[in-house]
């Protein structure tokens, strides 16, 4: 079996941990192999930087930092997690990728695109997914469920202001509107079961 690797991106609160998990039992419900993992983290190396780069006050970092730091953990992902099950022909499934590095530290933060991109070019070698699905959902409908998942455990992440989300979501769509062969757009506010069903059908071409 050829091993594929997709990710799973949107703002707070659009559930793609819980799209991850069900995407994952009705691709291994077919006989696909797979493997759910995440970002910042996947591996022992990239797990620790999560802890820096999600902990601590709102300013603790910068978004140049912060980039840097997400480009690290993702080199050690790659290396150590994401390219050895592809190649043992797992199908991996991330929550989050390297567009999300473009949407928040990006397009939100201030940083040129190019120069994330050269930084994923060097540490993961321009790895891109199969397939990404953005999970779409009103960035005030998703701080209302983050809110209501996290309490006063939010991340430094969830914590930024309205205006910094309004930025993600619409990086996200112009991700998407500039690369749709890889990109599929998801309507959130579903019910998770049509949610997940979606996915699926945005996997058609790909389904062994």
């Amino acid at each position: 079996m050829i091993g594929r690797f997709l990710s799973l991106e949107g703002g707070e609160g659009a559930g793609k941990s819980t799209q991850v998990r069900a995407l994952a039992a009705a691709l291994e419900a077919r006989g696909i192999p797979t493997l759910v993992t995440r970002e910042p983290g996947g591996s022992e190396g990239a797990e620790a930087i999560r802890g820096l780069l999600m902990q601590g006050d709102v300013q603790r970092w910068s978004a140049h930092t912060e980039a840097l730091l997400f480009a690290a953990a993702r080199a050690d992902h790659v290396e150590k997690t994401i390219r050895p099950a592809i190649g043992a022909g797992t199908w991996v499934i991330s929550d989050r990728y390297i567009d999300s590095t473009r949407a928040y530290q990006g397009v939100a933060g201030g940083i040129d695109d190019a120069a994330i991109l050269a930084l994923h070019a060097f540490g993961s070698r321009g790895l891109l997914p199969d397939r990404t699905f953005v999970l779409e959902l009103p960035p005030a409908e998703g701080a209302r469920r983050a809110a209501g998942r996290d309490g006063s455990g939010a991340d430094r992440f969830a914590l930024r202001d309205e205006n910094f989300h309004v930025a993600v979501a619409e990086a996200f769509d112009r991700f998407a509107r500039v690369e749709p062969d890889r990109f599929r757009r998801v309507d959130a506010t579903r019910p998770p079961a049509e949610v997940t069903a979606a996915l699926l059908d945005g996997l058609a071409d790909l389904l062994p």
